[in-house]
């Protein structure tokens, strides 16, 4: 096997990523990736492939990725103030299964310290930067919104796009926003102060692949009605499939994925028809191959993010995905 990143335990691999992603990226052949390039509300992307929430948490290796063949990054989750990691095992992987497991629940710097990262790294990003914000883990979901209006005006001045991340199941409490005890008190406050201020950056929702056919329709009737710009189809799934033998706590991403993120996907799309118009539609979840991302952009999903698929194929993955795909396109 001469993946040798695999040798490591995983969490170990995790750990040296920001070390070595640099070095990967300066052993890349440097080509233009360009496959299917699209254009969203002035922002530019030279392919519809990109890193998802949780590969960048704090901004360490966002230049690498960039020249690694990204079409656009994405940093975070971001919380207001600095935040560890849950106690015990956090990470895991299966081999066979193409699966990873995490219950890492938001570890970052906290969003000054990614204000001072982003300041040096935002003018070398020639792609769209997402900044994925989320809740402290003390914060009641009463209050939840002013943590994510905090770190939209910390960050506003480098986020293209803000990913508000209501669907890790590593926080307490998060999923439960997308309720409709809560998701309007959430949601309503978050979009007033982008009027208010005058942000023009799009807010997208990155939303659970566990939801009912039935809840997801009311998450994204609702979340049209207040403003957002789009949404990120998923996060991790808190279910086990035959065979998965990883802790209940923590969300399972990869291959075991694949069905639900598409099945989402498709639910979304369906559902919005002619009301998607303008807004941003991201599908992530087990794509790993080109037949993967050709499906999902078939099915009407404008970007794809890959996460566990770095593990298992490495960082020169985007490359491969990219290379003599597509067509110029504008949505």
């Amino acid at each position: 096997m001469r993946k040798p990143w695999l040798w490591l335990p995983p969490k170990w691999a995790h750990d040296i990523m920001p070390w070595a992603l640099p070095m990967a990226a300066a052993l890349s052949l440097k080509k233009e990736n360009k496959f299917r390039p699209i254009e969203w509300r002035n922002l530019k992307f030279k392919n519809p492939l990109g890193i998802a929430g949780g590969v960048d948490k704090s901004g360490q290796t966002l230049l690498s990725w960039q020249d690694l063949g990204c079409g656009f990054v994405e940093v975070g989750t971001v919380t207001p103030q600095r935040q560890s990691a849950n106690p015990g095992r956090i990470l895991d992987r299966s081999i066979p299964h193409k699966a990873v497991w995490n219950k890492m629940g938001f570890p970052n710097q906290g969003a000054e310290a990614c204000h001072a990262r982003l300041t040096k790294i935002k003018p070398h990003l020639s792609i769209p930067l997402f900044v994925n914000i989320g809740k402290n883990r003390d914060t009641d979901n009463n209050n939840a919104h002013n943590d994510y209006i905090k770190c939209i005006d910390i960050l506003k001045n480098f986020a293209d796009v803000f990913v508000v991340n209501i669907s890790s199941p590593n926080t307490a409490g998060l999923r439960d926003l997308t309720s409709q005890d809560y998701l309007s008190s959430f949601i309503g406050p978050i979009t007033e102060h982008k009027n208010r201020i005058g942000l023009k950056t799009p807010i997208v929702l990155k939303l659970s692949p566990d939801m009912h056919a039935s809840e997801l329709e009311s998450v994204l009737e609702t979340s049209l009605k207040l403003g957002i710009d789009g949404w990120i189809l998923t996060n991790t799934t808190a279910s086990r499939p035959p065979g998965i033998s990883f802790p209940k706590e923590g969300g399972l991403s990869g291959e075991p994925l694949k069905s639900k993120s598409i099945e989402s996907l498709e639910a979304c799309l369906k559902f919005l028809g002619p009301r998607k118009e303008n807004r941003l539609v991201v599908s992530v979840g087990g794509a790993s191959e080109a037949s993967d991302i050709q499906r999902r952009i078939a099915l009407g999903a404008d970007l794809v993010q890959l996460y566990s698929a770095l593990i298992f194929e490495g960082p020169w993955l985007f490359r491969n995905l990219v290379h003599n795909l597509g067509r110029p396109n504008v949505i």
